[in-house]
């Protein structure tokens, strides 16, 4: 096992609960962004909708992306998740480059490699990432400086938009439409300028799709051997996290709780946990069996509740309800880092924060197995 120092970050959360931030998602739509708004004078004449693509907003909104980072720090996030859930060029291409399906076609590992190869894809994910890990680099310090309490950066690595695990096509269910290394390149684009633009550490995160995963965590181990960041003791650390459905398996792989620890404990993340999924009341099972299996910090971000077009957030569960929520977890010693995802706005992590402020956190270092 290769040795390395202590990140700040380990150090907090042997001391307390560390709070990372919410759903950029939710919060831009607060804002009341219209498709001219995200589009601006760079995008003007793109073909396709660009505005369900919120990490586009980084680059065409930056002063409402960078409001909405520093709102969640106000809220008492320790950790801030770049605007990059899907920065690579693979789910890019779902903006920008026609859908051969369209045309009676369809998407193949030969689609894919001239998406791969497409300089203006591969240029604009490069931009997307290192500006937003640029952006959330600058407040995290400015905000840690004023405040005498580091705050860190999360370059976020989303589920893609393919799946190495399944097959689109019923008739034939080999296929797949993208391939394993496919998607590993895609993945160290996306790390490499999370790097360059200064994040402390990396979220593989929201993993319904498990092969996916590890995909991005060879990607991570490949970039951090190959640029010589090993060498260097440069290695960032990384948190792994999953969404999971009513039976407590990732969505997609159907790969069970206890099984996505097994094949990814190799890593030593510095943190694997649960993110995103059905809301806090159906994640408590799930958190705790993850909880007695890892010997590593566990974190928790759920949404807040199911989803709900009725509700201001478009879910059903506000910030108090989140407070509550998270802090059974604590009382129960399940975390470390806790936080929320879909449907979570600076005032929910502010809830999340208060409710959660002098509990202790979840001990760690060897794994609790249960009977």
């Amino acid at each position: 096992m290769r040795q390395r120092h202590q990140h700040p970050l380990e150090t907090i959360l042997e001391e307390r609960i560390a709070i990372i931030d919410g759903a950029m998602g939710t919060t831009i739509r607060t804002y009341g962004m219209k498709e001219a708004d995200i589009r601006g004078e760079r995008f003007r004449d793109a073909g396709k909708d660009l505005l369900n693509n919120g990490d586009l907003f980084s680059l065409t909104q930056p002063g409402m992306i960078c409001d909405i980072h520093g709102r969640f720090l106000a809220a008492g996030a320790d950790i801030l998740e770049t605007n990059t859930f899907g920065a690579t060029s693979i789910s890019q291409s779902e903006f920008f480059v026609e859908d051969p399906r369209e045309r009676g076609g369809r998407k193949d590992p030969e689609f894919y490699q001239k998406i791969l190869e497409d300089q203006s894809l591969n240029d604009l994910a490069w931009e997307i990432n290192e500006t937003s890990a640029r952006q959330c680099r600058e407040l995290a310090d400015r905000v840690g400086e004023a405040t005498g309490r580091q705050r860190f950066v999360a370059g976020s690595i989303g589920p893609l938009t393919v799946s190495l695990s399944n097959s689109p096509d019923a008739e034939d269910a080999g296929f797949r439409v993208v391939t394993f290394d496919q998607v590993k390149q895609a993945y160290a684009h996306q790390v490499r300028a999370l790097i360059a633009g200064g994040s402390d550490l990396l979220l593989v995160e929201t993993i319904f799709d498990s092969l996916n995963a590890k995909a991005a965590l060879v990607a991570i181990r490949e970039v951090f051997d190959e640029d010589g960041l090993t060498a260097r003791g440069k290695e960032l650390p990384v948190m792994i996290s999953a969404a999971v459905g009513r039976g407590g398996e990732t969505m997609i792989s159907a790969q069970t709780i206890e099984a996505l620890w097994i094949a990814v404990e190799h890593v030593r993340p510095l943190a694997v946990g649960l993110n995103c999924s059905l809301g806090p009341d159906l994640m408590y099972p799930f958190l705790e069996t993850l909880s007695q299996r890892a010997d590593v910090a566990v974190s928790c971000y759920p949404n807040a509740g199911l989803p709900n077009p009725l509700a201001a957030t478009g879910f059903d569960l506000g910030p108090a309800d989140m407070g509550r929520y998270l802090s059974e977890f604590a009382r129960a010693g399940l975390v470390n880092i806790a936080g929320g995802c879909c449907g979570n706005t600076p005032e929910h992590i502010a809830a999340i924060a208060r409710a959660l402020d002098g509990m202790p956190p979840r001990k760690y270092g060897v794994a609790e197995v249960a009977e």
